[in-house]
């Protein structure tokens, strides 16, 4: 499978199932042949014959399972255990290369079905596979899990989902005479799940994981044209997503007359620094300006040591004069002449008819 379908397949297993699965490192198959051993042999060693429906599946296994189709109603097949001593010499026969399985006992011909399954160095559901299986089958819904179950498949290497693919449609064909050979597609499912889904290790071994790896043999025994194949959803996002990688391809590559941005140096890019402005300029900006008038407050009181005088009492109005006239010194002209006038009208004012004035002295104010 293409990286494209492969990572579309996980996003939709984390999106819609809410399960992370990590990616099953490949191994290039070979083609060639490895030697004539049978048992204990990694897949891409073995020989193998091409199947248009399946792909490339192990010899030996199409020899098998063909001498088991004839005899699928045998009572107890895959259940009863074969003869050690026969099927001793019938390892012993396969690994030299040698045909020996028209004459042999179906019994000892499904037992070494499932020692060959057992055997291989890799198990044929790798173990980040696996994980994922069981939290899959955990999902609440019927539907759920087998959509994530069927997606999931789609994740196996080529030689692993060949081989489990042409195994489970095996299985279903024998599922199918279970009035006659007494194996139900759940009796295969828990005769096979030591052999196709060994528990990695001893917490692995309870009851209740063990049912949930007879349930996932069970769905693909029972649905074996679902394994491999991948949804509808994950199909039309992996069509999306081709038809918009190659319009994109398209237009990067054809001619396209859009405006395009002149690329420039960066410091070409930066916007211009205006002149400084010089002397003569300034001036005549300054000259243009309206002159700001100060306010009436501070023409009057120029200085703030007015602000602090307030009216003082009739035996300090001499003192408090002479103060206020050294304070307003520093004021202009009119300003100090008006207030000068302003001070020396204080006895005026206070020998009038009207109520004198009187002056305390500055504090601040307090709020009550």
């Amino acid at each position: 499978m293409k990286g494209l379908d492969s990572n579309v397949i996980r996003f939709h297993l984390q999106v819609s199932h809410g399960i992370n699965v990590k990616s099953v490192e490949r191994k290039n198959d070979r083609l060639f042949l490895g030697g004539a051993k049978v048992f204990g042999v990694p897949l891409e060693n073995l020989s193998r014959c091409l199947i248009p429906e399946f792909g490339l599946v192990p010899c030996f296994l199409v020899d098998a399972c063909t001498f088991l189709l004839e005899r699928a109603g045998t009572v107890g097949i895959f259940r009863k255990p074969g003869s050690l001593p026969r099927i001793k010499t019938l390892r012993a026969k396969l690994n030299r290369g040698e045909a020996c399985l028209s004459t042999a006992i179906p019994y000892d011909v499904a037992t070494l079905i499932k020692q060959f399954s057992r055997e291989l160095p890799e198990p044929l559901f790798p173990s980040a596979i696996q994980e994922a299986m069981l939290k899959a089958q955990m999902l609440p819904s019927l539907q759920d899990r087998t959509s994530a179950l069927q997606m999931l498949s789609c994740l196996l290497p080529a030689r692993n989902s060949s081989c489990l693919h042409y195994l489970f449609e095996f299985l279903a064909r024998v599922s199918r005479r279970c009035e006659e050979n007494l194996m139900t597609s759940s009796n295969l499912a828990t005769v096979f799940a030591p052999c196709l889904l060994p528990p990695p290790n001893m917490d692995e071994m309870s009851e209740g994981r063990f049912e949930l790896r007879i349930l996932i043999l069970r769905t693909f025994i029972e649905k074996p044209q679902s394994f491999g194949a991948i949804p509808k959803v994950v199909m039309d996002s992996m069509e999306f997503l081709m038809s918009f990688k190659t319009t994109s391809s398209k237009k990067s590559t054809g001619k396209s007359h859009s405006l395009k941005a002149k690329t420039v140096p960066w410091f070409q890019g930066r916007s211009k620094v205006r002149t400084p402005i010089t002397q003569q300029k300034q001036e005549s900006i300054l000259q243009e300006r309206p002159i700001l008038r100060r306010s009436l407050g501070l023409g009057t009181f120029p200085n703030v040591v007015l602000y602090r005088a307030c009216m003082p009492c009739a035996e300090h109005n001499s003192s408090l004069a002479v103060s206020i006239t050294g304070a307003l010194n520093l004021g202009t002209d009119s300003t100090l002449q008006k207030m000068k006038n302003l001070v020396r009208g204080q006895d005026v004012v206070s020998s009038t008819s009207s109520p004198a004035l009187h002056l305390a002295p500055w504090r601040r104010r307090s709020s009550p």
